[in-house]
């Protein structure tokens, strides 16, 4: 039997167990996996790679000109899609926000150019009148409990028929002159700068506001969310809201930009892009999980995508193809990241 070293001062310690030599390859797999968990991350890679074959296969893609085409194409979704962002981590939707980005330019140009009111007074009659629309959707869903699909889609169609209407199908020129369109949509990165300001609103009112901690408990959890206090329908209402106004401010941005109103785009390719961008970017449908980085950078790839595409000459049915299959990807990775959430939950719960 083998004794234990000692000395005057004691029993020596036995030296440390050398760890294995695949222990720091595990630990780095490891947090690899965690880092990759993260549904931003995994967007922002694709951004980027996208971004560098792009920039590598053709020259006219890594320029100044058509960086100012392809953030122009990106702000709008990215300022839509994030607020589609919080409306889906409710475990709702609004398919009327296109349509929202199209209209309200309407009632700008009617209040400013045929009723004569000041500029700045006719576009926060708009975003009032958004917020109103926003409204109706809100208490249709959570008052009458209709699907949000079903609202939102009634009101779509309901808001175009009044922009036929009033304006019998016929184009407008919105065209604003001086500092103040220069600011509003007249400058190259005036409405990319106007769609930021909008992503940072909405992700701090959702990451770092008590109504954020809301939101995202109301989509977790209704029931639950409702036991513990939370307002949930009034979370609902708000979220409505929220997003009919940062559609129809970005709306005027845009407007502005292009200087014209076109009756006949009903804006549903706005809505789909945007609640595209959000779902690549990591935001559940279900519920519960939303990310506005993510809806951002969701955005900037399906910039990225289409622009490219096109100055490569490859046919633009194309796109549609990949973003069709980039939306199933991201919900089968959604899926399989929920799963992998609670599997490690229920293993340290044990």
């Amino acid at each position: 039997m083998v004794k234990s070293a000692t000395t005057a001062a004691g029993p020596l310690e036995a030296p440390p167990t050398p760890a294995p030599p695949t222990a720091g390859w595990v630990s780095a797999g490891r947090q690899l996996r965690r880092i990759m968990e993260r549904r931003e991350i995994a967007i922002f890679l694709v951004a980027i790679l996208l971004f560098l074959y792009f920039s590598i296969s053709t020259t006219a893609f890594a320029t100044y000109d058509n960086f100012v085409t392809l953030t122009q194409f990106l702000a709008p979704i990215a300022a839509i899609g994030a607020a589609e962002a919080v409306v889906l981590t409710t475990g709702e939707v609004d398919l009327s926000s296109g349509t929202a980005f199209i209209f309200f330019p309407f009632v700008v140009y009617y209040l400013w150019a045929n009723a004569g009111v000041p500029l700045v007074l006719a576009i926060l009659i708009s975003l009032v009148c958004a917020a109103g629309f926003g409204l109706i959707n809100g208490l249709l869903t959570t008052l009458l409990n209709l699907p949000s699909f079903v609202t939102t889609l009634g009101t779509l169609f309901a808001l175009d028929g009044v922009m036929l209407v009033t304006s019998n199908g016929v184009q407008e020129t919105l065209s604003f002159s001086g500092t103040g369109g220069s600011i509003l949509g007249g400058y190259s990165w005036s409405e990319i700068l106007w769609a930021l300001v909008c992503v940072v609103a909405i992700y701090y009112w959702l990451h770092h506001s008590r109504f954020g901690s809301h939101v995202v408990a109301t989509g977790g959890n209704l029931v639950g969310a409702a036991e513990a206090g939370v307002p949930v329908r009034r979370v609902k209402i708000w979220c409505f809201v929220m997003i009919a106004v940062v559609s129809a401010f970005i709306g005027i941005i845009d407007a502005a930009r292009i200087t014209t109103l076109d009756p006949g785009n009903d804006g549903t390719q706005e809505m789909f892009y945007a609640i595209a961008a959000a779902i690549i970017g990591g935001t559940a449908m279900t519920g519960g999980r939303g990310t506005i980085i993510g809806a951002a950078v969701g955005s900037v790839v399906l910039g990225i995508l289409f622009d490219g595409l096109y100055i490569k000459g490859i046919n633009a049915y194309y796109f549609q193809l990949v973003l069709g299959i980039a939306i199933l990807g991201a919900m089968i990775a959604n899926v399989q990241l929920r799963r992998a959430a609670v599997r490690r939950w229920k293993s340290i719960r044990r």
